[in-house]
């Protein structure tokens, strides 16, 4: 028998390939990279990378929230940039939806990413004891 369980929330954009938005297993659930989807039309928000920066962590909330937990219970988040100038924007757009201690980040310049965003963020959360 297995303690591993699907995560799906229609809050969240659906997956685009095969793969589930979050895994939980046990009190650890890992987070699907999320892209800058409006959940509801499943098209990039904006072209604009601080808008898109802000749907990527709306979309990571709402993904912990179906998990029972929230951002703040994410302990590692993997950034993924098309462009590292952008770098500044995310560091403020995070500390508008993470607080202290924020979590361990890496940030990684990518050639490209699916859907032509410019954003992409993945990671792990712990809930509970």
């Amino acid at each position: 028998m297995s303690n591993k369980a699907v995560i799906n929330t229609d809050q969240a954009p659906a997956a685009i390939g095969p793969y589930s938005q979050a895994i939980k297993a046990g009190n650890t659930v890992y987070l699907s990279g999320q892209i800058p989807l409006d959940p509801a039309t499943m098209t990039l928000v904006s072209d604009d990378f601080e808008a898109q920066a802000r749907q990527v962590f709306t979309n990571l909330r709402a993904v912990c929230e179906e998990a029972a937990g929230t951002l703040q219970d994410v302990v590692k988040l993997n950034l993924y940039l098309v462009d590292l100038d952008n770098f500044a924007v995310v560091n403020e757009v995070m500390e508008e939806f993470f607080e202290r201690p924020y979590p361990a980040r890496a940030a990684i310049g990518v050639k490209a990413l699916p859907k032509g965003a410019q954003f992409e963020a993945e990671g792990i959360m712990v809930i509970g004891d």
